[in-house]
């Protein structure tokens, strides 16, 4: 039986028996003995417990090597730290983990250790031989490990119970300042998330035992930065994540609605003479591609082939500063971007960044909105980064050439500097400073900010920002501001976030990325949450009230009435197994939007018989009401999916009218053996006029992906995604029904919105070997075909096709 200690699956073996029958002298003696060990145990200074707050861990140094291999046998094991105690995180905190979990850690000169012994029953783990950075249907142990020890940036080392790694970076208040779940505002009341971009060199190895699991890791001092002092205290977190529940424990005990997770974290205390050596990492990089078109006489060329030549460097010039160079970095782009449909038009798309080059360190470059963007860099001739933190300062410095052919006249080098700084204040707060500039053929663009986070108090921030764009072009110039600030503070049962923010119609920005431009927004989320009692079918239940306008900019300037409002009521529900309901109702009201609609007109006829343009009317305010509901599954049986659903009433942009609109994104991922998976994504968004029913527009995306893992770092990934996309002939819906033309920006001549509809599928095959970060060898295939007709109605016309090679190697200098 196993030992009671309100810890689920501890086995009798790991604790003795303490009770043996009926009273006698050597009953009663094993009884002493045992309560004696306890006592002992309880005392033993190598032990941790979190949920006695004991957080402060001197873990040993050690003149000690090991074969990373997920056995803790080595003798060294037996000498090393011991964190015990894990707490409940989600749904609920701030009680006694379900699973029990110990964590080892020991260092030596050269490299940090962590052993993990995580308890559990052998069905109830989820394990695969997943990709690097792809253990979303896996459970997880995952490391923060705050090097710098100033409670706002940390590392992120995770594995499976396999030891497949997945890493990143962890920044509060960047980015995902502000990051939510459920829909349209909701709180997510935990951490921020870390950015799974970065990789880093490491080694981990695991099994699945009897008893749950085990893993062991080893993190080389050359793979990251840290303080150049003789003797340094480190923050950490220990993270557990059981897929099939889906809750998570933590070694620290940490409340979720604070602000700040990092700060809630433990010690490494007292590492001393780290020694990484010299760090000077090589990657040459060889990528050849043969790119297929329509020729003459139903022919198909194929142009290209010659290798091109490139590589990266990484100098770690000292324990806190890393000095990178780049020539011709490849784009690692193996597969299309997955398709998006827009919930609005008046925004652009985001894509992520992906060469490896651009990735590390881009932590230090980040702002709260996004002024550096580097895949506008499209095709780097060279470029060079300095980041790293020195005394409580972290500087980051990016100097870039880009192809001529990135240029507007296509005749010259454009020239990117980004320049970012920032201080830590206090014990939470911090300021920062940013420079981007772009420099093309007489043509200049600067932007210049100054941001912070002001920490009130344990679970009250306020995040600022301020800046200025100028841009000059044909003689001209244009400055413009931008400003945002968020007040945000978190609570057990009550918590808020307000935004209050604004980007001028004139700033520009050609090194950032901003969605909407010529807009101010207010935005007050209010929420309320529950926590169910342990063991009841809802264990934690939110509840959101969030109002939301929008103005044109400069109405907002000139104290005019607002373009948008939005009310949001949101509930988010975490039911018992790991099953997540959220649903939503959104009641709103929009206004007409002059800039979005300039380019549109109205088809007029004439007694002449020559038709002529009107304005296209706009003047209505329309009113909006839908309801959503999402729904999310624990894995069950290697199955795992997701469905999110729209519909309602809301705005027809096509036409600026009322539509019924339906939107729909679903997701289901299986896992039928331990190294196949197939993951499915399927997007619907549809408009039917409020006042006919007829379809004024229609994009379905579904997309396939099939990988199999031969060996932990070689897989065969095949890729298919078809997007169709229908419009009707536009007419000015529920007004005047003249057909609507709009201004084509090449000729400046109006051309009739006429019925329309594309058929694409694209199509990428790989091969991929990646033993470490930075060496790897892709070989892959990718296709489009289009067709006018419904797809089998008349074939699939072949648009384009290639074939690509990257091989690189890590050289890493001793």
């Amino acid at each position: 039986m196993p030992f009671e200690t309100g810890l689920r699956h501890i086995p009798s073996r790991k604790w003795g028996r303490v009770w043996l029958g009926p009273p006698s002298f050597i009953g009663i003696a094993q009884m002493l003995l045992g309560t004696l060990a306890l006592f002992v145990s309880a005392a033993d200074t190598t032990v941790f417990n979190g949920r006695n707050r004991e957080l402060i861990v001197t873990p040993p140094r050690v003149e000690a090597t090991i074969a990373v291999d997920g056995v803790l046998d080595e003798p060294v094991w037996s000498q090393a730290a011991r964190l015990v105690g894990f707490s409940s995180y989600f749904p609920t905190d701030d009680r006694p983990a379900a699973d029990a979990t110990e964590v080892r850690v020991w260092y030596s000169p050269t490299a940090v250790f962590f052993g993990v012994k995580a308890f559990a029953k052998a069905s109830d783990v989820r394990a695969t031989l997943a990709p690097r950075d792809n253990l979303g249907q896996d459970d997880v142990v995952g490391f923060f490990l705050s090097t710098f020890k100033d409670g706002r940036q940390a590392y992120y080392f995770a594995v499976n119970p396999l030891g497949v790694q997945q890493d990143g970076v962890l920044t509060e208040g960047g980015n995902n300042a502000g990051a939510s779940q459920g829909f349209f505002g909701g709180i997510s009341g935990g951490r921020e998330l870390a950015d799974p971009s970065p990789d880093f060199i490491y080694k981990s190895k695991g099994r699945v035992t009897v008893d749950g699991f085990e893993v062991e890791i080893e993190i080389p001092f050359k793979s990251i930065r840290f303080q150049g002092k003789a003797t340094q205290d480190w923050g950490i977190h220990v993270e557990r994540v059981s897929r099939g529940t889906g809750a998570i424990s933590t070694w620290a005990p940490a409340k979720r609605n604070t602000g700040s997770y990092l700060s809630q974290g433990g010690t490494l205390k007292g590492l001393h003479d780290l020694h990484r050596g010299l760090v000077l990492d090589l990657t040459p990089t060889v990528t050849s591609s043969v790119n297929g078109t329509p020729g003459l006489a139903g022919r198909w060329d194929y142009r290209g082939g010659s290798p091109s030549f490139g590589g990266d460097v990484r100098w770690g010039m000292t324990s806190d500063l890393t000095l990178n160079g780049t020539v011709r970095p490849d784009f690692s782009q193996v597969e299309a971007d997955a398709g998006q449909v827009q919930a609005d038009p008046r925004s652009a798309i985001f894509f992520d960044e992906k060469r490896p080059f651009f990735l590390e360190g881009s932590e230090l470059f980040e702002t709260p909105n996004g002024l550096v963007y580097t895949r506008r860099v499209v095709r780097p001739v060279a470029a060079s980064k300095l980041t790293g933190k020195v005394a409580g300062t972290s500087m980051a410095g990016l100097l870039a050439v880009d192809d001529q052919g990135a240029s507007e006249s296509g005749a010259h080098n454009p020239l990117f500097g980004i320049f970012r700084v920032q201080r830590d204040v206090g014990a939470q707060s911090k300021l920062g400073f940013l420079y981007t500039g772009r420099f093309d053929d007489g043509t200049a663009n600067h932007v210049l900010d100054v941001d912070g986070r002001l920490a009130i108090d344990g679970r009250t921030n306020l995040d600022w920002q301020l800046a200025a764009s100028s841009d000059r072009r044909a003689g001209q110039s244009t400055t413009a501001p931008l400003w945002r600030a968020l007040f945000s503070r978190g609570g057990q049962r009550f918590s808020l976030r307000y935004l209050f923010d604004g980007i001028s119609d004139q700033f520009i920005t050609r090194s950032g990325f901003i969605g909407r431009t010529g807009v101010a927004n207010v935005r007050l989320i209010n929420q309320v949450t529950v926590n169910g009692k342990p063991g009841s079918l809802v264990e934690r239940a939110s509840f959101d009230f969030s109002p939301y306008w929008t103005w044109r900019y400069q109405d907002f300037v000139h104290g005019r009435e607002s373009q948008d409002q939005k009310y949001h009521f949101n509930g988010n529900f975490r039911l018992k197994g790991g099953w997540s309901v959220s649903a939503a109702y959104l009641y709103e009201f929009q206004a007409f939007d002059p800039d979005f609609y300039g380019g549109h007109a109205l088809l007029r006829p004439t007694a002449s018989g020559v038709p002529d343009t009107v304005a296209f009317p706009g003047v209505k305010r329309l009113h909006n009401s839908d309801g959503l509901v999402s729904v999310d599954t624990p894995v069950l049986g290697g199955f795992s999916a997701h469905l999110f659903g729209l519909w309602g009433r809301d705005v027809n942009f096509f036409e600026w009218s009322r539509a019924d609109i339906v939107w729909i994104t679903a997701g289901v991922n299986w896992r039928p053996t331990d190294q196949l998976r197939i993951d499915g994504t399927y997007a619907l968004q549809r408009y039917n006029r409020h006042s006919d029913g007829s379809l004024v527009g229609q994009t379905q995306i579904p997309r396939v992906k099939v990988e199999y893992q031969l060996t932990r770092s070689l897989f065969v990934r095949l890729v298919g995604q078809y997007r169709r996309e229908i419009q009707d002939s536009l007419r000015d819906d529920t007004r005047t029904e003249l057909p609507v033309v709009i201004r084509n920006r090449a000729t400046g001549q109006y051309e009739r919105a006429v019925a329309a509809r594309s058929n694409t599928l694209q199509a990428d095959a790989l091969i991929s070997f990646q033993p470490t970060p930075g060496t790897l060898i892709f070989a892959g295939y990718g296709s489009t075909r289009a067709e006018e007709p419904l797809l089998g109605a008349g074939g699939l016309a072949r648009l384009s096709d290639g074939f690509f090679l990257k091989v690189s190697y890590l050289f890493r200098v001793n």
